[in-house]
């Protein structure tokens, strides 16, 4: 008489485990580029508010910007820290400021680069400082 055995066979758990690894490099990668897209979402989120700030800041203040975005965080009433820039595999992440009129342009140094010489047409204008690329293949300093 047979009895019947219960379990799997050798082959049927190597199929199991190759399936298995199959899965987890396709998912890898994609999980990867998910938390490098929500990391530039927080940083062009970041920016926005950032830019909101500053756009409050010269309505109050009759037509003119901080010297530095720094000066947003005094008293808390715009902002109650200068928030993060994320540039994901090309710097760490940062809420430094960059002075415009000392770099004319961003210079790859990671966190904000802002324009404060009152003479330049560009005055107010704050930026990501980094000239790599996003995931999309847009240069940062375009936001």
């Amino acid at each position: 008489m047979r009895k019947s055995k219960k379990g799997f066979t050798l082959i049927e758990l190597m199929i199991v485990v190759a399936i298995i690894g199959i899965l987890a490099a396709i998912a890898i990668p994609k999980f990867a580029e998910l938390i490098r897209k929500s990391s530039e979402g927080a940083s062009k989120g970041n920016l926005g508010s950032l830019r909101s700030a500053l756009s409050i800041y010269y309505g109050d203040m009759e037509g003119q910007y901080p010297f530095a975005a720094s000066a947003l965080t005094i008293s808390g009433k715009y902002l109650t820290a200068i928030p993060v820039a994320k540039a994901p595999n090309y710097h760490s992440d940062l809420s430094t400021e960059v002075d415009g009129s000392a770099v004319t342009a961003p210079n790859n140094a990671g966190g904000w680069w802002y324009m404060n010489t009152i003479t330049d047409a560009n005055v107010g204008s704050v930026l990501v400082n980094c000239t790599h690329t996003d995931t999309k293949g847009s240069v940062w300093t375009v936001y």
